[in-house]
Parts: C-alpha cells; sequence; structure tokens
C-alpha cells in the first residue's frame, strides 16, 4: 500500500512538471504590446537604453504577424555621449539622445541602398549637407547645395561621415515643425568609432538589414526611451 502511494505521487509530480512553463518563461506582452503608442503603423523600432545615463542599448524592429507583435530582428546600439534625455525639453549640443516616439520620413546613405529596399532613399552626394543652423530658415533639413544662410560651421557635410552615414534613417525628431535650439540631424545611423553626438547607430549588417525590412506602406516608427523612469519607452 504505501509503495503504491509513493508511486503515485511521484507520477502527479512528474505530470506536474511536463505540464508546467519552461524555466525562464515569462508571461510579459512584447514590448509594442506595453508602448502608451506604436504609431499605428503595423512595423516598429524600439531602442532601449537601461537609463538615461547609458551610451548602449538595444534596438529591436517589430512587426505585426498575425495580429500580434514578433520580433523580426534585434542588434547592440549605441546613444548619445551623455546618454538620453526627454525629447520634448532636449537642447541642441548637448550629445544627448532625444526621447519620444518618432516618424521615420526617409532614408539616405553614401553607399547604394541594399537589395530589396522600398523606403525612400536618398543618396549622398559632394552637395550634401544637413543644416544645423538656427540662424536659418532650412534648419533641421537636407539641404543640398549649402544655402549661404546655412553657415558651413552650423551644417554637417554628409559625405564626410563615410561611415556613420554609409546608410541612415532620419529619425523625425523636431522636424515636422523644427524648434530652434531643440536639436537637429538625429538619425539610425552605422556604428563609428564610439557612443555619438545625440543619434542611434548600429553595426553595419544591422542598418542594412532594417532598412531591406522596412516598409514605408507599413508606417514604420522609432520608440526611443529607457527600461523605466520618466523617460521609460513604454511612456512613448
Amino acid at each position: 500500500m504505501r509503495r503504491s502511494l509513493v508511486t503515485a505521487a511521484v507520477l502527479l509530480a512528474l505530470a506536474g512538471s511536463l505540464g508546467a512553463a519552461p524555466a525562464g518563461a515569462s508571461d510579459v506582452p512584447p514590448l509594442p504590446d506595453r508602448l502608451a503608442d506604436t504609431g499605428g503603423g503595423s512595423q516598429l523600432i524600439t531602442a532601449e537604453a537601461p537609463d538615461t545615463g547609458s551610451t548602449t542599448g538595444t534596438v529591436t524592429w517589430w512587426e505585426r504577424r498575425g495580429g500580434r507583435w514578433a520580433e523580426a530582428g534585434s542588434a547592440p546600439a549605441r546613444f548619445g555621449a551623455n546618454g538620453l534625455a526627454e525629447g520634448a525639453t532636449r537642447e541642441q549640443g548637448t550629445s544627448t539622445t532625444p526621447t519620444g516616439l518618432y516618424e521615420l520620413p526617409y532614408a539616405f546613405g553614401i553607399e547604394d541602398a541594399p537589395a530589396g529596399t522600398t523606403y525612400p532613399y536618398r543618396k549622398v552626394n559632394e552637395d550634401s549637407w544637413w543644416c544645423q543652423d538656427n540662424e536659418s530658415v532650412a534648419y533641421n533639413r537636407w539641404v543640398e547645395p549649402r544655402p549661404s544662410h546655412c553657415r558651413a560651421a552650423e551644417a554637417e557635410h554628409l559625405i564626410s561621415y563615410g561611415t556613420q552615414y554609409a546608410r541612415a534613417l532620419v529619425i523625425g525628431f523636431n522636424y515636422e515643425q523644427p524648434v530652434l535650439g531643440r536639436g537637429a540631424g538625429i538619425f539610425l545611423h552605422v556604428n563609428g568609432r564610439g557612443a555619438t553626438a545625440g543619434c542611434v547607430s548600429v553595426p553595419a549588417d544591422a542598418m542594412a538589414e532594417i532598412l531591406a525590412w522596412a516598409d514605408p506602406e507599413r508606417e514604420p516608427h522609432i520608440a526611443v526611451g529607457t527600461t523605466s523612469g520618466p523617460t521609460a519607452i513604454t511612456r512613448y
């Protein structure tokens, strides 16, 4: 009798372990489901850092599949040399990456667009500049050629950044109606030597993969933020 009870107990324990969730499994929804807004499209890029002082984190690209958000890829990311700052109050020249949810107006690069790219892609040439001059009507805009009202010392000569701007996506921070002094030229681009001046960067192969994946008809956005706190990515 005692042996039968022991055997039954062992069988019950085995049955319980077989029906249990695997170790490490989580019921936490995917990150896009925890965001306040995803932009309304069916593609999304998230750029998440541990905290505002971080210069590294993770970029993940997501897409809707069967009514659910699914991860399409991820890569290590770099942020501003001085970390991240709330996009609504961020100031130019602070070397911080602005947090928030942003559109991705178009892509550009010194190199050709990766095979399969359908996103609007602008090729950089010797006359391509990004104006960051607070006294210019072209503030936070691509200019080609550079107009006299946009001083060279207050603009980026795009072709001079052969590594970083080999391929890039414009992040729509302060773009639709630019606020002078808020910041200009915030991109998702290829890694340089270290932290950025305020952009988000990823390895070259990841940038190529993102550009081949992004579909303008699916209205991708990018959400930038920290894991928790006032600039938590889930707030945007």
